[in-house]
C-alpha cells in the first residue's frame, strides 16, 4: 500500500480520510477510503475484485477483516483532523446530490427513509439515540466516531458497514459493498460533518 494514493500522495494518510470521499482521476470515479483500498488491492496489489471485496467484514472473533482493520488504521491517522469533503469538483457535488436524494427516499416494505429515523430531534431505538443527520452538529458527531468498535459484537466496524445494517433495519436488499449508492451516501454524510474533528474510532454499543 506503499504507493496507494489516498488522494494527498503515495503512501500519505495523515489526514487522508477526513477529506474523503474525493474524486480520483486514475479510477475515474469518486471513491471513499474502502471503496479505494479495494481499488489499490486491484490495481497495485494484484488482486481481483472478487478476492479483494471476499470478506469486507468480519464475523465476530472466528474471522476478521483486513478492510476494516486497514481502514480504522488510516481513519485513525485523521483524529484531530478537521473534516474538509470539498464539493468544488462537479461529480463529487453530484454524488452529494445523489445522496441527499436517497437519504429522504422512502421504499421497502415498510416504507422506510434514513430520514425516518435520522431527520427528528431527541428520537432513540429502545436505549439508544438517533442523531439528526439533517442537522450540522448532528453529522458531525456521527460521521466523526466512524469506523467505531461495536460492543456488542467485538468487532471493528466501518462505515459501509454501518450504512448496509441501517439498509437491512430498513428491509432494503444488501446495500452492494463500494457501489456508487454507498459512496453517493458516504458523500452526503462526511461533507455534512465538515468543520467537526475528527474523533475516530469510536465506541458504539
Amino acid at each position: 500500500f506503499e504507493s496507494c494514493d489516498l488522494g494527498l500522495g503515495p503512501g500519505v494518510v495523515k489526514g487522508a480520510y477526513a477529506q474523503l470521499p474525493r474524486y480520483f482521476p486514475d479510477a475515474n470515479r469518486v471513491m471513499d477510503l474502502e471503496t479505494r483500498l479495494v481499488w489499490c488491492m486491484v490495481n497495485q496489489q494484484g488482486y481481483t475484485h472478487a478476492e479483494a471485496t471476499k470478506q469486507t467484514f468480519g464475523n465476530g472473533s472466528r474471522h476478521r477483516s483486513d478492510l476494516e482493520a486497514l481502514t480504522a488504521y488510516v481513519a485513525k491517522e485523521s483524529d484531530g483532523v478537521k473534516m474538509n469533503v470539498s464539493l468544488a469538483d462537479p461529480r463529487v457535488k453530484e454524488m452529494y446530490d445523489i445522496g441527499k436524494k436517497a437519504f429522504f427516499y422512502h421504499g421497502g416494505t415498510h416504507d422506510f427513509a434514513c430520514a425516518t429515523c435520522h431527520a427528528e430531534d431527541n428520537v432513540r431505538i429502545r436505549l439508544q439515540y438517533l442523531p439528526n443527520l439533517t442537522k450540522p452538529e448532528g453529522a458531525q458527531k456521527a460521521y466523526t466516531s466512524w469506523p467505531a468498535y461495536r460492543v456488542a459484537q467485538g468487532e471493528t466496524r466501518t462505515f459501509q458497514w454501518r450504512l448496509n445494517d441501517c439498509f437491512r433495519q430498513q428491509r432494503f436488499p444488501d446495500l452492494i459493498y463500494g457501489s456508487d449508492l454507498s459512496i453517493a451516501l458516504t458523500t452526503y454524510l462526511a461533507a455534512s460533518a465538515n468543520g467537526a474533528v475528527y474523533a475516530g474510532p469510536g465506541i458504539k454499543l
